[in-house]
């Protein structure tokens, strides 16, 4: 009991933190979803909890979702979160688990490193990132610390940056 209530105040946290900062939910609740239930079983509740987060994003940025950006980022992205999905459920746990480890681990960094070169992209490397960072949501779950950075890089800011990221993310889940 005492776990699903650590759960809950977790859930609240990492739910405030993503609708400011648009990102960053999966980082807190991951490590405790695995913690609780194992990487086989956290992952799906992962995914449930990220669809309903990027849900209410979209909806209350609905206005401001770049909707050029939103396909650049998805023409490449949903197929590579299909094709990222699909190495998941051939790869063995054990194996899973080391992959999600290292990603959470190396993700701030990467982050980091990005944000400090203040790089700028257009629409067709977008594409690109899009697909790259697709397959790898479709094995490790939650990229938002790295698609951030690339909204960011096209130019969104603000409530465009938080929606069109969420709109994306969302049509990546719903490859997967």
């Amino acid at each position: 009991m005492t776990g699903y209530i650590f759960l809950l105040l977790a859930g609240i946290a990492a739910g405030t933190l993503s609708g400011v900062v648009g990102t960053g939910g999966s980082i807190v609740l991951m490590p405790i979803l695995v913690y609780q239930f194992g990487p086989q079983q956290a992952v799906p509740i992962m995914a449930i909890a990220a669809v309903l987060g990027n849900i209410g994003k979209a909806v209350a940025w609905w206005r401001e979702v770049d909707w050029r950006a939103f396909w650049a980022y998805a023409v490449l992205g949903v197929p590579g979160a299909a094709l990222g999905a699909r190495t998941l459920l051939v790869l063995p746990p054990a194996v899973v688990e080391v992959v999600l480890g290292g990603f959470f681990l190396l993700m701030i960094p990467g982050r980091r490193w990005m944000q400090a070169r203040d790089i700028r992209i257009r629409y067709w490397q977008m594409a690109v990132i899009g697909g790259l960072i697709g397959y790898l949501s479709g094995i490790v779950l939650s990229t938002g610390p790295l698609s951030i950075p690339a909204f960011l890089a096209i130019g969104l800011t603000k409530g465009a940056l938080i929606s069109t990221e969420a709109a994306a993310s969302l049509a990546l889940m719903i490859s997967k």
